[in-house]
């Protein structure tokens, strides 16, 4: 009875979340309350003997939390200052004609993505990439089509690399895959990327600009631009060569930021670029956090297991493809460390493929991933409802990419 009770609230959060256009509360709010309402439930169930195990598994989730908090904190305060000086507009104006058709942006769009979170952290490929896009003048419609494919682009890309997602970093680390096996997954990754920029493409075709502000640049910009994508390259590097945390080398790069802009201006531009970490969007940090609460707290009870146990049920090859969709639901992270806790003997090929499924299967929901997440909180117009009318595009990228995988790996 217990058990449902948390499941219970559990589908309460996730419809809180679908129905936040009609009850006009933010989802960040019920998230987190709900989030934090599970876990006294456990306390209090806990209580006695069982407290310090509860109390040990909210640490342990709350270190967890608390590592994607400061690392998205530090990514969203580079990208809010490069957005507001009008450099990422500027960069998009170099690379992109400032006129160009909506078919032509909707490809290039997803191949920038893909590319862009093989290289650094899907958290920084999805800021990156929507910047790129609120650069052009686009419709809601346009606009929410081409968010749903860099969520997509970006968490596909994401699996190329074990920088680019975490759960490709977990799989790889109990040696069920090497760097070089995993290089394999780039045409499965590309082509359903390019699946789903073919059926995002129909419709209208119109041709869209740019709008780049006319900004006048100081050195100290560009020094900052500099510094930003050193701190992704730096994170890739020390994370391959001495397992350094991603959040440590960002907040490293964020530090050195506030130190070059007090030592050229004086302490005087210091303040302004602190200033960029209070305008953060802490609704996007406040919905992580009750998320992650919620999702930790379907561990404790088992839920995770219970599915891991009906994952043996099924053909390793079809149920790799259901619990990619499954990780749209509840956070891959968890999913992915209760199966590799089981140890299911599987073959090279099916190793993989559940490397993409775990790290694409997300993309189905909105919420079914920190990119979408990110999304979220940087697109108003992008919701849960907006987001689900493309699940049949999404699911149909993300069967071609996971046949190829057992087909072509």
């Amino acid at each position: 009875m217990f058990e449902i009770s948390i499941i219970g609230l559990a589908i309460l959060a996730l419809l809180s979340i679908v129905f936040e256009e009609v009850t006009h509360i933010n989802k960040a709010k019920t998230t987190l309350f709900l989030g934090c309402l599970v876990w006294c439930l456990l306390f209090i169930r806990g209580h006695g003997s069982g407290q310090a195990e509860i109390e040990n598994a909210l640490n342990e989730n709350l270190l967890d939390i608390a590592k994607l908090w400061l690392f998205l904190m530090a990514t969203m305060t580079f990208v809010a200052y490069l957005n507001a000086r009008g450099l990422i507009g500027a960069m998009v104006n170099r690379l992109l004609p400032g006129e160009l058709s909506l078919r032509k942006l909707t490809l290039l769009v997803a191949l920038f993505a893909l590319v862009l979170s093989m290289l650094c952290d899907n958290i920084t490929a999805t800021l990156v990439s929507i910047s790129v896009i609120l650069a052009f003048k686009l419709n809601v419609a346009e606009k929410v089509k081409l968010c749903v494919l860099i969520i997509f682009a970006v968490n596909s890309g994401g699996v190329v690399l074990i920088t680019g997602d975490v759960t490709t970093l977990m799989i790889f680390s109990e040696k069920h895959v090497s760097i070089v096996e995993l290089l394999g997954l780039v045409l499965p990754a590309v082509s359903g990327v390019i699946v789903l920029a073919i059926l995002m493409s129909f419709g209208k075709n119109r041709r869209v600009e740019a709008t780049i502000g006319s900004e006048k640049f100081k050195s100290l910009d560009f020094v900052i631009a500099g510094l930003f994508f050193s701190t992704i390259c730096c994170t890739m590097l020390f994370n391959l060569l001495f397992e350094i945390p991603p959040v440590l080398t960002f907040l490293l790069g964020l530090s050195v930021m506030f130190l070059i802009g007090g030592m050229v201006n004086k302490f005087k531009y210091e303040i302004h670029l602190l200033d960029y970490v209070r305008k953060i969007q802490f609704d996007t940090l406040m919905f992580f956090l009750g998320i992650l609460l919620i999702v930790g707290s379907l561990k404790e009870i088992g839920v995770l297991i219970w599915m891991t146990n009906i994952y043996f049920m099924v053909d390793p090859d079809y149920s790799n493809y259901l619990v990619g969709i499954l990780s749209a639901f509840l956070d891959n992270v968890p999913l992915t460390a209760a199966l590799l806790k089981a140890q299911p003997e599987l073959t090279n090929i099916q190793w993989l493929s559940l490397t993409y499924a775990v790290g694409v299967g997300g993309s189905m929901l909105v919420i079914g991933s920190a990119a979408g997440i990110v999304a979220m909180s940087r697109v108003k117009e992008l919701t849960f409802v907006s987001y689900s009318k493309y699940i049949v595009h999404l699911l149909a990228a993300y069967t071609v990419g996971y046949v190829l995988c057992l087909v072509n790996v």
